[in-house]
Formats: C-alpha cells, structure tokens, sequence
C-alpha cells in the first residue's frame, strides 16, 4: 500500500497510482484532525486547485470531508493561483488552506498542498504530523462524508471568488502607474495553468499593451510540463524575439507560484540573476532595506549585491517554506530560491510567479532598459556569476560510497582550497575565491544534483567537472 509522504511542497502523486480519491478522502482527514489538535480548526479552511485533471473534483471531495468533520470550507469558484490561496487564507485568518496542484510537474502527476494559518508552506513538524495521521488511517475507513449542498445549507461551505482580494494586495505592492506610462508591450505565457486572468489582466489594467500565448485551461499542459524553463516555452520565446514591439516575456507556472522571464531578444534570464536583479532595484531605486534570504543552491550573485548595499543575507535549506518563515515573521526585506520562487515583505510567505513578473515589469520600466542591459550594467558593479546545475545518475556501488564522501569532504577542489562546508541541506564546499558547489543527494532515485557557480563560463566548467570526477570516481 502507497504510504503518504510529503515533499518540499505538499504531497504529490502520478494520478490512479497512488493519488487517489481515496487517498485524498484520508489525508483530508488527517489535516481535519490536525487542525483540531492545533486549535485551528473553527477557522476553517480555504479549498482551491489548478488546471489538472479533475482538480475541481478533488477539491470538492475534499469540502464534503472537511464538512463531515464539522470544519466550514471557503472553495474558490475557478483554477486559482497557489499566491492567490495563500492571500486569501491570510486576509480570512483562515485556519489554513488545502491546494490541489503539483506546480510544474508533468500532466500525470496532482498534489495536495496544505498550507497552515500563516498562508506559506507547512514546515517539516507540521506536514509529519499530518503523514503520520495519514499512514495510520490508510485502508479504513476514517472520515465522514456530507454532500455539497447540506454543507451549503449548513454553512459548512461557501463558494468565493478570491481574485479582486488579491488585486488590492498587488497593488500595493507594485507601482502599475509607472509601467502604465512605460508605453511596454508585454508577452504573457501562463503555460495553459491559472496565471491567465492575474497576471495578464493586472497589465491591461495598467494601461500596456499584452501579448498572450497558452492562455486556456489545458490539463496536459499542451505537452510539455508546466515549467517556465526555456526547454519548455520554445514557442514563447520565438514570440517574443520575432516581435519586435514586445519589450519583456513573461512567464508563470502551472499554479502561478513560479516565473519565467524573456528578454527582448528572445534570452531567458535564469531566476538566480533576477533574485539579484530585484534585491539591487528594490534598494537603489525603491529605497527598501533589510535582509535578504536564499536557499543554499540559489546563487551568491544576490550576496555580493547585499553586501554592496550593505544587506544581511540568511541562508537556508532547499525549501521555499524556510524563505516564507522569515517572510512571516517579518524577518527579510525579498527572499528568492534558484527554482524560480520569489516574495517580498509584506505579502504572502510563499512563491508568488505573479507578483514576481510584475516586479520585473515594473523594473524593465522604471529603468528604461532591457533586462540584459541591466544585468550588464549589475555585473560591472559587484562582478559576475555563472550558475548551473547537473544530474548526476549512481550506481549501487557509488551510491553506497556516497554518504562516505560527503562526510569526508575534500580539503581542495578543481585546484582550489576549499575555505568553507556547509551542510544545511546537502554538503556545499565553498572554495577559496568564492566559487562553490553543492551535492544533495535525490530522496527517491539514485541521482546525485551537484549545483555550481564560478565567475565564467570556463571556471564554472571546470569546477563541475571536478565536482563529477569527486563523486563518480
């Protein structure tokens, strides 16, 4: 029998196999009775989902179970954003949220993401309380059931549109005046998920001219698993560089909780030089201050612009739940992840794809120039960094000796001394000139993923194939 387990970001399945409808019926109930032995429960809960396949049905299903345990449900009326969930469950003071999406995972795959009072991820105590319920559960019948319209009729279930909650938040947030008056014209791929209707609309709103592409609900994605990586948005970035009126492409995930940006020329810029870009033009342009927070993968391009401003940075493990900690408790100013995932103080402790691009919007216009041109101009004030990130599949026989090696690290690397382990998440060996890789071992196949970063494009090669020859030798 398939045992629940969550991952980085809520507990995730291939659909028939082992995310069932009657899985779902019993990890429900275990985050019912989670909520109950918290203290949370008479909050209620908001309920909402992505564009998968049968994603509305699960999210009822899980209404009729919330509402047989006597805890009242607010079930968004459409595919709803995750940063958009995580807003209403904090503007509700809502005992928590139950999101039925798998992110960026391909079209065979959901997931139930719950999200606890603070509207972020659940951290590790909360979600191995939750699995433990579960696993206990499994195979029994656990749970009450009561159908949608007696929940209705008792209050135990009202059905909301969160999106125009979410619209004043943003507008707080970002400037729309300033891009209004850019006169840009925008490229949006929403990756068939439910960034269609946000992020494209909050654009018109402002008065710019947008492009959309992949803008309808499509559960398989058209194809291609829901990732604003370039490798999967080959049609959007011919868009934007065949076009010359269209100034920025902007891309978010399949629940909107993750981003993607397309320079002018058709270049996508990776998520480690935005995270700097950003952290730079909220302090220089914006006038903000305070910490910034990054997860020990993401790169060190965002340090060197702190330290240029003067900033504290806070490292963390794999995990956007650790960056929406400190976002909670007020604690940073931006925090930002390798893989695209990104808020700011004062808005929700989670991914927010949203209103990332639309900070990028606001960037691109309020400086007057391309994001490649602003990159250039970033590294000439605090240097370069190159950034990139290999899969590297084990034998038995390595992946025996692998937890050998991590715990007797190297005193050198790719000719350089190492100055400095950090073992968080993974173990990170950062060398003497400020260059680094980081190991962190797959916790369900025999793949190692070894991150790297160096000044240029030859020294971060040379160093991954140090890293390589390190494990595989």
């Amino acid at each position: 029998m398939t045992r629940i387990s969550f991952g980085t970001s809520g507990w995730r399945g291939i659909f028939c196999e082992d995310f069932t409808f009657e899985n779902v019926r019993v990890v429900t109930q275990a985050i019912a009775d989670h909520l109950r032995a918290s203290g949370d429960a008479d909050r209620g809960i908001v309920v909402g989902y992505d564009t998968r396949f049968m994603g509305g049905k699960f999210a009822r299903e899980t209404v009729r179970i919330l509402a047989g345990a006597g805890i009242k449900s607010w079930l968004c009326n459409r595919d709803t954003p995750t940063p958009v969930l995580a807003w209403e469950i904090i503007q509700r003071r809502a005992g928590g949220g139950i999101n039925f999406t798998a992110s960026h995972n391909p079209s065979d795959y959901n997931g139930l993401k719950y999200s606890p009072a603070s509207g972020g991820p659940a951290l590790p105590e909360e979600t191995r309380d939750i699995e433990t319920r579960a696993n206990a559960m499994l195979g029994e019948i656990c749970y009450k059931e009561m159908s949608l319209d007696h929940a209705e009729r008792s209050g135990l279930m009202e059905m909301i549109d969160p999106r125009e909650s979410y619209f004043a938040q943003v507008r707080k947030l970002i400037d729309f005046d300033l891009i209004g008056r850019s006169g840009l014209h925008f490229g949006i791929n929403t990756l068939f998920g439910t960034g269609r209707g946000y992020l494209d609309a909050l654009l018109r709103e402002a008065g710019v001219q947008v492009t959309t592409i992949n803008d309808h609900p499509d559960p398989y994605f058209g194809g291609h698993p829901p990732e604003p990586a370039p490798e999967h948005m080959a049609d959007f970035i011919a868009l934007v560089r065949d076009n010359p009126q269209i100034s920025l492409g902007l891309a978010t995930d399949g629940d909107a909780d993750r981003y993607g940006v397309v320079d002018a020329d058709g270049s996508f810029i990776e998520p480690n030089y935005i995270l700097a870009l950003l952290t730079d033009y909220l302090v220089r342009v914006k006038g903000q201050s305070g910490a910034v927070a990054r997860s020990v993968a993401t790169s060190h391009f965002v340090d060197a612009v702190a330290a240029h401003h003067g900033l504290e940075v806070l490292e963390t493990p794999v995990g956007f739940k650790y960056i929406g900690d400190y976002i909670a408790r007020d604690r940073i100013m931006i925090g930002g992840e390798e893989s695209a995932g990104l808020t700011l103080r004062g808005h929700v402790p989670d991914k927010d794809g949203i209103l990332a691009c639309l900070l990028v919007a606001e960037m691109v216009a309020a400086e007057k120039k391309t994001a490649r041109e602003l990159l250039s101009d970033l590294y000439r004030r605090v240097g370069e960094f190159h950034t990139r990130r290999v899969n590297l599949r084990l034998s038995d026989e390595l992946e025996g000796s692998f937890p050998v090696k991590m715990a007797k690290p190297p005193a050198d690397l790719a000719g350089k001394k190492v100055a400095k382990v950090v073992t968080i998440d993974g173990v990170k060996l950062v060398l003497e000139d400020g260059s680094w890789v980081l190991f962190r071992k797959s916790g369900t196949e025999p793949v190692v993923r070894v991150y790297a970063e160096a000044g240029n494009e030859k020294e971060l090669d040379h160093l991954l194939a140090a890293a390589k020859s390190f494990i595989m030798g």
